[in-house]
């Protein structure tokens, strides 16, 4: 039997959605507004249809929800993101920061992460001890 293929929950997503917009109090016209997010998206979301990624992530970010919250499949929803693009993530959201300095500060991650990540580091073990013995 084949494996059944998870989905994103619109329905569930759509009626959290609701949920705080009511305790905004907000009317529908309002959210557009602050998310850019067009009126007939949010209409179409209603009836059950899927936004597209952008609305999802400017809806997500205003609303503080996980979309990955509302993925039925158990495998997917529950898995923690690796912490390299958690601090790729925090770095872009950093409103201190420059898009060069992001950019720097990512390279630099990205090489020190690849040089002390546990393989690197066993790799580094493997080569110190094969050298001690010759």
């Amino acid at each position: 039997m084949a494996a059944t293929r998870g989905h994103f929950d619109c329905e569930a997503y759509y009626t959290a959605l609701d949920e705080i917009r009511k305790a905004k109090t907000l009317s529908w016209k309002k959210v557009s507004d602050q998310t850019k997010v067009s009126a007939s998206t949010l209409t179409r979301m209603g009836q059950g249809k899927h936004p597209d990624a952008d609305s999802l992530t400017m809806l997500s970010a205003w609303a503080g929800l996980n979309p990955a919250d509302y993925v039925t499949d158990e495998e997917f929803r529950h898995k923690e993101a690796e912490s390299l693009p958690k601090m790729m993530a925090l770095l872009r959201a950093d409103p201190t920061l420059t898009p060069d300095s992001i950019e720097a500060l990512q390279e630099l991650l990205q090489v020190a992460y690849k040089r002390f990540t546990k393989p690197a580091l066993e790799d580094a073990e493997f080569v110190r001890e094969t050298a001690t013995r010759l």
